[in-house]
C-alpha cells in the first residue's frame, strides 16, 4: 500500500502575502546587484569575435589581433622574406591592418556602453544654505532615481543585446578585411602577370615595326603596310602602359590593406596565380547556408531583439518615466543668546504629473523603430538568399570559363603557334604571319590570366556571401566578356 501523505497548511494569508512580497523584493535586489556588478571585459570582447570567425576559410587559419606585438612583427618579417601568397597576406592584414584595430576599438566602445548601462545610478547630494535675519538654515538631501533603479535590469539586458550585435559587426569587419585582402592579392598578382605577357607582345610589335621600317627603306613595302605595323606597336605600348599602371594601383591597394610602409612595401609577389581546383565543391542549399551562417543576418536579428525589449520598456514607462526620492535633513540655527538649533527630518518625492504628455509620442516612436528593425531583418534575409544564389552561379560560370581557357583555348593556341613555326621554318609562312600569331598568342594568354583572376575573385565572394556579409555587389565577372574578345580575335 502507498503511504498517505497529508499536506500541511500553508499558513495564514498574511504570512503568505509577506512571503511573496519578500521573494519579489529579493528577486529585484538580486537583479540590481547583478546589474550593478557589471565590469569591462579584459579584452573588450575580442575573444568572442575570434570564436565567431574561427574556422572560416577566409581567415587562412589565423586570428585577428587587437594590438601588434613584437612576436607578430617578427612573423610579418618572416612572411615578407619570401614571395607573398594569399594566406600570408591575410595573416599580415589580420595582425597589422589599422582596420582590425579600428574594429576592436569600436567593439571596446560598445563594451563600455554596456557596462555604463548596467551600472547603478549615482545618488545625488543636494546642499543649500538660507539666511533670514539672524537665522541660518542648512538643508541637505540625498536623492535617488527610483525609475532608474527599477528599470536597471532591463537596461542592462538591452545593452547586453546591443553588445552582442556589436560583436557580430566586429566579426563582419574582420571577415571583410580578409576578403578584401584576398581580392587585392589576386588582382595584384594577375596584373603583374599580365604586364609580363604584354611586355612580350610589345617586344614582338617592336620587332615587326623595325622590320617594316627597313623594308620600306629598301622599297619593298608601301607606306600603308609600314603604318599598320607602327599602329600595332603604338597600341601594344598603350596596353602595356595601362597594365603597368594597373599593376601599381593594385599593389598599392594590397599594401594599404596590409598596413605596410617603408622597406616593407617592397615585398615580392608570386609570378602567377594558384591553379584552379580540380572540381566544384558540394555546398548543398546555399540559400539555407547563408541564412544560417551569415553574420549580418545574425546581427540584424540580435538588434531586432534589442529593439523589441526597448519597446516593452518604453510602453511600461510611457506615463511615469521619472521618479526621484530623497532623504532630507533641515537644520536651522538661531543667532540668539541661547544659540538654539532645530532639526527637521523627512523625505522628498519628485514625480512628474502626466497632464499634457501621456507618452504617446515616445511609444509611437518605439513602435516605429521596431517595425523598421523587423523590416531590416527581412531585407537582410532576402539579400542574403539572393546573393547566395548569385555568388554560386557566378562561381560556376567563372570556373567554367577559367577551365575552358586552361583546357581548350590555351592548348589550341599553343598548337597554332607550333604549326606556324613549322610553316615558317619550311618557308611556307612569312615572318609577318609569325609575328602576328605571336602577338595574338600573347593576348589570348592574357585573357586566360583574367579568367583565372575572375575565378578567384568569385571564390572569395562566395565564401564571404555564405559566412560573412554582403560583398557589396559581385564584380568578379564584369571583365569576363572582355576576356573572351581577344580569344575570338586570335582564332
Amino acid at each position: 500500500m502507498n503511504p498517505i501523505v497529508r499536506r500541511q497548511p500553508a499558513g495564514p494569508p498574511r504570512y503568505r502575502r509577506r512571503s511573496a512580497q519578500f521573494k519579489r523584493a529579493a528577486a529585484l535586489a538580486s537583479a540590481l546587484v547583478l546589474a550593478g556588478c557589471a565590469s569591462l571585459s579584459p579584452d573588450g570582447g575580442a575573444a568572442d569575435v575570434q570564436a565567431l570567425v574561427a574556422g572560416n576559410p577566409l581567415m587562412a587559419g589565423s586570428a585577428a589581433q587587437r594590438v601588434p606585438d613584437e612576436a607578430s612583427q617578427k612573423s610579418i618579417d618572416a612572411w615578407l622574406a619570401k614571395p607573398l601568397d594569399a594566406e600570408a597576406a591575410v595573416r599580415i592584414a589580420l595582425v597589422n591592418s589599422p582596420r582590425v584595430q579600428d574594429a576592436f576599438a569600436t567593439l571596446q566602445l560598445s563594451d563600455a556602453d554596456r557596462v555604463q548601462a548596467a551600472s547603478l545610478p549615482n545618488p545625488v547630494l543636494s546642499f543649500s544654505r538660507l539666511a533670514q535675519g539672524r537665522g541660518r538654515e542648512f538643508e541637505r538631501m540625498l536623492s535617488f532615481n527610483v525609475i532608474g533603479l527599477v528599470t536597471l535590469p532591463w537596461q542592462a539586458r538591452w545593452a547586453g543585446q546591443r553588445h552582442e550585435a556589436a560583436k557580430l559587426q566586429a566579426a563582419q569587419g574582420v571577415l571583410m578585411l580578409a576578403a578584401d585582402t584576398r581580392r587585392a592579392w589576386v588582382r595584384a598578382v594577375s596584373a603583374q602577370q599580365s604586364v609580363a605577357y604584354l611586355r612580350d607582345a610589345k617586344d614582338a610589335a617592336e620587332a615587326g615595326a623595325e622590320l617594316a621600317h627597313r623594308m620600306a627603306q629598301a622599297g619593298n613595302w608601301s607606306a600603308l603596310q609600314r603604318t599598320r605595323e607602327q599602329l600595332l606597336l603604338a597600341d601594344a605600348a598603350a596596353q602595356l602602359a595601362r597594365a603597368e599602371q594597373t599593376a601599381v594601383a593594385t599593389r598599392e591597394q594590397l599594401t594599404r590593406l596590409l598596413g605596410l610602409g617603408g622597406e616593407r612595401a617592397g615585398y615580392t609577389l608570386p609570378d602567377r596565380l594558384p591553379p584552379l581546383p580540380k572540381s566544384a565543391p558540394d555546398l548543398g542549399d546555399v540559400q539555407a547556408l547563408a541564412l544560417r551562417d551569415r553574420l549580418d543576418v545574425r546581427s540584424a536579428q540580435a538588434r531586432n531583439a534589442a529593439v523589441a525589449d526597448s519597446l516593452g520598456l518604453t510602453r511600461a514607462t510611457r506615463v511615469i518615466n521619472a521618479m526621484e526620492i530623497g532623504a532630507v535633513r533641515n537644520t536651522t540655527f538661531e543667532n540668539d543668546a541661547d544659540r538654539s538649533r532645530s532639526t527637521q527630518r523627512g523625505f522628498e518625492l519628485d514625480l512628474p504629473l502626466p497632464l499634457f504628455d501621456w507618452g504617446q509620442a515616445r511609444t509611437g516612436r518605439a513602435e516605429a523603430q521596431y517595425m523598421q528593425s523587423a523590416a531590416r531583418v527581412r531585407d537582410v534575409g532576402v539579400l542574403a538568399a539572393s546573393e547566395a544564389r548569385e555568388a554560386w552561379r557566378g562561381w560556376n560560370t567563372a570556373y567554367a570559363l577559367a577551365r575552358r581557357y586552361r583546357d581548350e583555348v590555351l592548348p589550341l593556341r599553343k598548337k597554332v603557334n607550333e604549326e606556324m613555326v613549322l610553316r615558317y621554318n619550311g618557308m611556307l609562312a612569312s615572318v609577318w604571319e609569325l609575328l602576328a600569331e605571336t602577338r595574338a598568342s600573347m593576348l589570348v594568354v592574357n585573357a586566360g590570366i583574367e579568367a583565372q583572376r575572375d575565378f578567384w575573385l568569385a571564390d572569395t565572394d562566395l565564401q564571404l556571401v555564405l559566412t560573412g556579409s554582403s560583398p557589396g555587389g559581385m564584380t568578379a565577372l564584369q571583365t569576363a566578356a572582355a576576356g573572351d574578345a581577344p580569344a575570338a580575335g586570335g582564332h
